[in-house]
């Protein structure tokens, strides 16, 4: 296990580096971005860097700011790849965010270099601007999507297709192999392992029952993933019924599966009394946005990526 006093040199201030994360780091952690959601209606981190906070392993860094008032995030799940996250509390500390993006850079660069992939949630001109300061280049957009529910229409399932809730302790291996297949490539999605999928299924919002899975006669084809959104008042005063995980094996596409686990997921989280759909869709996959928007969707939103390779130091 790391050092978790050990310390980088950062251009600005002094930040703390993050190892291993207590139970307090977290708690302040959450506070400090329970109160950011609160003012601006954006989640600063998605589900990537809770989990590596609570993970053994002990590859995620964190980057505290002495004040508290920001903190960073590096997950590092996949070998080479390191994805950052960053939480101000004041929207004009450029300085601070500044500080805080290029401790985390120093720390890749300590620890064998790799891509780095700083995702920036509703992105802004001034987002974009700290991005492009720090050196990285805008390399994709992720669309949040909104539709009303229910849907006119139910699901119209492919013949021979069953389907069924995922059951904790059965399905691990045979999800992780089929969703990887139909993200083969995909920089997050695609890298699933069996320990991920546990992980979430320790937290508090996973709901089995919500997990719809769809097997044909030779298994498991593909599966839709929801997760629930509680209000987050005054910002969204509406529970959201979320599309967490969707996707097909590549030998099912083109056979209408996409569109029927689209359907049945928001019959789902409809007839939990949810009434707005969303999920996430990278903006480059044509197909599948011109999907939703066939199903009522419309943008709420744009996330944006931006990448850098850094070198290791030497």
């Amino acid at each position: 296990m790391g050092d978790p006093t050990r310390r980088y040199p950062p251009p600005v201030g002094s930040i703390l580096v993050l190892h291993d994360f207590t139970t307090a780091d977290i708690t302040r952690i959450r506070a400090l971005t329970d109160e950011i959601e609160a003012a601006t209606g954006v989640a600063p981190f998605g589900d990537d860097a809770w989990t590596g906070m609570h993970a053994a392993s002990g590859r995620d860094r964190g980057l505290l700011a002495d004040s508290g008032a920001a903190y960073a995030h590096l997950a590092h799940h996949h070998d080479d790849e390191w994805s950052l996250e960053v939480a101000v509390r004041s929207l004009g500390a450029a300085d601070e965010r500044d500080a805080l993006i290029a401790a985390a850079l120093d720390v890749v660069a300590a620890e064998s270099g790799g891509h780095v992939t700083y995702w920036i949630h509703h992105a802004t001109d001034a987002d974009d601007a700290s991005a492009r300061r720090a050196g990285f280049t805008l390399e994709r957009e992720l669309l949040q999507m909104r539709v009303p529910l229910p849907l006119a229409d139910p699901p119209r399932w492919p013949d021979g297709v069953t389907v069924r809730p995922f059951v904790p302790g059965e399905d691990e291996a045979a999800w992780v192999e089929v969703n990887n297949r139909a993200f083969a490539g995909h920089p997050e999605q695609g890298a699933w392992t069996v320990e991920m999928l546990r992980a979430r299924e320790q937290e508090p919002w996973f709901d089995a029952a919500g997990f719809l899975l769809a097997f044909a006669a030779d298994g498991l084809v593909g599966s839709c993933w929801t997760k629930v959104h509680p209000p987050q008042a005054p910002r969204e005063p509406e529970t959201l019924g979320e599309i967490y995980v969707i996707g097909a094996d590549p030998s099912r596409q083109g056979r209408g599966l996409g569109r029927a686990l689209t359907t049945a997921g928001l019959a789902w989280l409809a007839d939990q009394g949810i009434t707005i759909g969303m999920l996430f869709v990278d903006a480059a996959n044509d197909a599948a946005v011109r999907l939703y928007e066939a199903l009522g969707f419309v943008i709420h939103r744009t996330d944006r990526a931006f990448g850098l390779r850094v070198a290791a130091s030497t």
